[in-house]
């Protein structure tokens, strides 16, 4: 099929309707230029070394080879680590910020790509070994050749619209021409095991113009459900494969590939104007955030199955909260405010952004949480992913390593989730220093968000007619003012629609008084405790700042508020909360102590815990830490 010229893109490209997205916002300084900065110079280096220690280059390189050594992994979907990583490269290369190490990297693997792929475009490389245990397409549960072509899809974007290089799209191409021929109307009608190539096909139709892309993506989004997979070792409900999408009654089963199938459900609405579809997702939208997303954005409380839980099942130290379900998270809500324009979904994304995902890295770029708990016991030996040995907190790598690549993506792409338009409309989607560009407008940014809550908006060019700015009032940001002056937001955004000159300023505050949170009642978990937030972050304790047993600490809600907001020597340029807290009698000795045989017990405010943001924890020592602190 031909690839079409297309205006340059970021992540995600709507249709005519649709908010959106503003392509390219360049983040200047703060937080996320820092975040950005980690990424180039140690995460993606770091990445980039491990995948060829791993052997995921290698496993291209066999099957040029004639005497081959054999495969190297323990699964078969090893290649998406190389596309998620070529995807980032793609924005650092476009930027002019990678080195020549990775840009050497990135032509090897799509050099390579383009060398082995199969002539009916095929691409997989442990299938494609003929001393493979099982054949193409044999095992459409665990085989996860459809989720690779969806990684491969949006590293070719990314290149494409990025770098301007067409080089991987027309492998992609290759691969999802397969695909239609194959399971397209009228032929077998059958699901990957993992989706994410719903939202891949959606933007390569995007990009291409090509719609049996869009077409073939909303086939495999209405057969999730009616049991089209042979499943193994999980039931249907791990798949998403018991209930169809539409009727589902609450997100379900494996956590990633729950949110990766909203997110391209999404997509598909967007793109067919299915207002019931869309209906459906805002349905399992709100029931997930009123009942299943944990205080920090994490999603997912089982590690059996990855899975999400039931309601209100948010164990803290056994919460799963895998980084990758963080990122499929964010990519869902997303997609959910370019379909509806409601500022909700980006108060979510924000909340995940700053501390579900941001958890998974550590403060050197160079290690990474698999799950993030809100809780570490003295006594635990953390051992992530499923495996054991390795490190007691974060670690360099994973047997199944689909979240490091996956950071590195989205660490490299933030930008293109900062702003977008419609209808002559800006709306500033999240807050960052930056600068904003599109053919009617470019601001500047300035703020040190999420530390500070000032944010100054520069117009640098403006159209010579009214245009309007939306600017998103995060629903924690009560007593909001712009200019001095108090302002009510509709729907989580406050409109200023004037006719702009060079060199305007507005200025929003949004106050950040330190909050104390209690769980819902159904949360058994996590009651009688109190867990603390100032801003988009969440706060947590760890042992080396507090003179007691975390166990032991006991908080005021009416102390919490009035906490001492300062900096921290250990953390530098973080912001950290010292809250007076007292300290619980020595605990019974029997496990299941009788009602009344001990006294209750009334703890003093004698100790100062400080509390640092919870995307910063295990970065020290590898020490007990809570999120949810006993409450009185």
């Amino acid at each position: 099929m031909p690839l079409k010229s297309t205006s340059p893109a970021g992540a995600v490209r709507t249709g005519a309707g649709a908010v959106s997205p503003v392509a390219g916002v360049r983040i200047t300084g703060g937080l996320l230029r820092d975040w950005q900065e980690r990424n180039r110079r140690a995460t993606i280096p770091h990445t980039v070394e491990q995948l060829r220690a791993a052997g995921n280059v290698a496993n291209l390189r066999r099957l040029t080879e004639d005497d081959a050594p054999p495969y190297r992994g323990r699964y078969p979907f090893l290649d998406t680590d190389l596309y998620k990583t070529l995807e980032g490269l793609a924005y650092e290369i476009g930027r002019g910020a990678a080195g020549e190490a990775e840009r050497e990297f990135f032509d090897e693997v799509v050099g390579l790509l383009e060398r082995v792929q199969a002539e009916d475009g095929y691409l997989n490389s442990f299938f494609q070994d003929p001393a493979a245990a099982k054949k193409p397409w044999e095992d459409l549960a665990w085989g996860h050749e459809m989720y690779n072509l969806g990684h491969l899809i949006q590293a070719a974007v990314a290149a494409s619209r990025r770098m301007g290089d067409d080089r991987l799209l027309a492998v992609a191409v290759r691969f999802a021409d397969l695909v239609v021929r194959r399971f397209g109307e009228g032929r077998e009608e059958a699901v990957c095991g993992h989706p994410e190539v719903e939202m891949a096909l959606v933007e390569l139709y995007r990009e291409t113009g090509e719609r049996d892309y869009l077409t073939q993506a909303a086939l495999f989004v209405e057969r999730r459900g009616r049991g089209r997979l042979r499943h193994s070792i999980f039931p249907p409900e791990y798949f998403q494969d018991h209930v169809p999408l539409r009727e589902l009654p609450s997100v379900t089963g494996h956590a990633v590939r729950m949110a990766y199938l909203a997110a391209g459900a999404a997509d598909v609405a967007v793109e067919t104007g299915d207002r019931a579809l869309l209906d459906a997702l805002e349905r399992l939208w709100d029931d997930m955030v009123a009942t299943k997303l944990y205080i920090t954005g994490g999603l997912g409380s089982r590690h059996s199955d990855e899975a999400i839980g039931d309601r209100y099942e948010l164990p803290s130290e056994r919460a799963y909260s895998e980084t990758c379900a963080a990122i499929a998270t964010m990519q869902w809500g997303w997609r959910m405010f370019l379909a509806t324009g409601s500022a909700r979904h980006l108060d979510v994304f924000e909340r995940v952004l700053y501390n579900a995902y941001a958890v998974g890295l550590s403060a050197d770029g160079r290690a990474f949480f698999y799950d993030n708990p809100l809780q570490r016991r003295p006594d635990h030996q953390q051992r992530s992913g499923a495996e054991t040995g390795g490190e007691e907190l974060r670690r360099s790598w994973f047997g199944c390593p689909c979240c490091p690549p996956n950071i590195v993506r989205w660490m490299a792409q933030l930008g293109d989730y900062m702003a977008a338009e419609r209808d002559g409309v800006l709306y500033l989607a999240q807050y960052a220093e930056s600068r904003v560009e599109t053919g009617d407008v470019a601001l500047t940014v300035e703020t040190a968000y999420p530390w500070d809550g000032d944010v100054r908006v520069t117009i640098e060019r403006a159209p010579g007619r009214p245009y309007a700015l939306r600017l998103r009032i995060p629903a924690w940001a009560r007593g909001a003012t712009l200019d001095g002056e108090p302002v009510a937001a509709e729907d989580g955004w406050l409109t200023v629609e004037r006719r702009w000159a060079e060199g305007d300023v507005l200025r929003l505050r949004l106050p950040m008084p330190v909050r104390a949170h209690v769980p819902h009642p159904y949360v058994d978990a996590a009651r009688g405790a109190v867990a603390v937030a100032r801003g988009p972050l969440v706060y947590c304790v760890e042992q080396q700042d507090v003179p007691a047993s975390v166990d032991d600490l006991v908080l005021s809600p009416a102390d919490v508020v009035s906490a001492n907001i300062g900096g921290f020597e250990e953390l530098p340029g973080a912001v950290v909360l010292r809250v007076p807290a007292g300290v619980a009698e020595q605990p019974p000795a029997e496990l299941y102590p009788e009602y009344g045989a001990q006294p209750p017990s009334s703890p003093a405010a004698d100790v100062c815990a400080a509390l640092v943001p919870y995307f910063l924890w295990g970065n020290r020592r590898p020490e007990a830490m809570r999120v949810w602190v006993r409450s009185r």
